[in-house]
């Protein structure tokens, strides 16, 4: 009997284990794969802020799909609008119900905003290649209208990954076209890239004064109207143009879907081995909550999901085939920030040195994107891109 696996979302957690299973189910013929996912193109998401300051970086960083699944594989460009888990079908939008066997959901993430008045209403987020591209144009055109009496003003909220690689994104952009553009970085904690080593963070600070980014640390934005954020009890910033980068929670098609989950987030609980309480869905990347020795579950990472899509796919081939499942413990190899054409990287596995940037930090993070593409596609795409990264 053909056993009907479908995986769900094309970012690095979909198109990584898309990639997975079909390696690990080589020339079997008994399974039929079907990709969903609402673009026809993986994005590379950690480094689409590049687009902020070069659309044309989109050409390298948004891969079609029909470059990285088998010939063989379904794929299907729809949203998902919800699971049915008894009936073991798919909901989209604008097509048939899909039927499953097993299942990975592999969606993602939207961005959280925390219940602040007047937030979503008025800020732009960086989610997508679309989003990243709006904010571009955003940018663009703020700093036409702007003077050098009376600069454009870009507030962008939220000092974690994307919050910084935001603001050097954006300080590029104003360096290389001389444009009238005043930079802000908003944080309610109390430093930048929160939870993070100090030596990091300072580094990353150190980066950011240096382009001109003013750094506002310590107060949460409470409320925002079309014109001004407030933060904190009295501090105010008039804005041109406002970024929010500030928490990630569940997609909307999750809230109702009968399996275990944080109903403050909509994220799936999953064992290690990307089980859920439902033996026919699987669980992986930001749409999932997945177990780890100690308190903690797996981070929302580019790095976390790119890693756990290879034991994923081929969990999924040996539920097919009845085999026990691998349980996936995740290792954190380091981490490597860019500010604009800069880079910071921090306890990266094997290099001595605890905290570097310069050309070596810089390599490493264009390395890091390569390898990733290289994965998914080939080493062609993956040189082509290196100029971009």
């Amino acid at each position: 009997m053909t056993e009907n696996v479908v995986v769900l979302g094309a970012g690095y957690a979909g198109a990584g284990a898309i990639k997975s299973l079909a390696d690990e189910l080589d020339s079997e013929t008994d399974v039929d794969v079907t990709w969903v996912s609402e673009t026809d193109y993986h994005l590379v998401l950690h480094e689409s802020h590049r687009c902020i300051r070069d659309p044309s970086v989109q050409e390298n960083i948004a891969i079609p799909v029909h470059e990285i699944k088998q010939p063989s594989t379904a794929f299907i460009q729809d949203e998902v609008v919800g699971i049915d888990t008894d009936a073991r079908e798919v909901e989209l939008a604008d097509s048939d119900t899909v039927e499953y066997d097993y299942l990975l959901v592999g969606l993602g993430s939207q961005t959280a905003f925390f219940g602040i008045d007047g937030l979503e209403e008025h800020a732009l987020t960086l989610k997508s290649l679309d989003d990243a591209l709006d904010i571009h144009d955003a940018i663009q055109q703020a700093a036409r209208e702007a003077s050098t009496n009376d600069p454009a003003q870009v507030v962008i909220g939220g000092a974690g990954l994307s919050g910084i690689q935001t603001a050097g994104e954006v300080a590029e952009f104003r360096d290389e076209h001389n444009a009238p553009i005043g930079i802000h970085l908003v944080e309610g904690l109390d430093q930048v890239l929160p939870n993070s080593d100090p030596e990091l963070q300072g580094a990353l600070r150190k980066r950011l004064e240096a382009a001109d980014v003013n750094i506002k640390c310590g107060e949460f934005i409470g409320e925002v109207d079309e014109e001004t954020v407030y933060i904190g009890d009295e501090d105010e910033l008039d804005y041109d143009v406002l970024v929010w980068t500030g928490g990630i929670t569940g997609r909307d098609c999750m809230q109702d879907v009968d399996l275990d989950k944080d109903e403050r987030n909509h994220r799936v609980h999953a064992e290690g081995n990307f089980q859920t309480d439902d033996e026919h869905v699987f669980a992986i990347g930001d749409s999932a909550l997945i177990d780890q020795p100690g308190d903690q579950p797996a981070p929302p990472t580019a790095q976390a999901a790119w890693q756990a899509a290879e034991v994923a796919g081929e969990n999924l081939a040996r539920a097919v085939r009845g085999q026990p499942l691998k349980t996936w413990t995740h290792k954190d190899k380091g981490t490597v920030v860019s500010v604009g054409e800069k880079a910071v990287a921090h306890d990266v596995v094997n290099v001595p040195i605890e905290t570097f940037g310069g050309l070596p930090a810089k390599l490493l993070k264009k390395a890091i994107a390569a390898r990733w593409i290289n994965d998914v596609t080939s080493v062609g795409r993956a040189a082509k891109a290196w100029p971009d990264m």
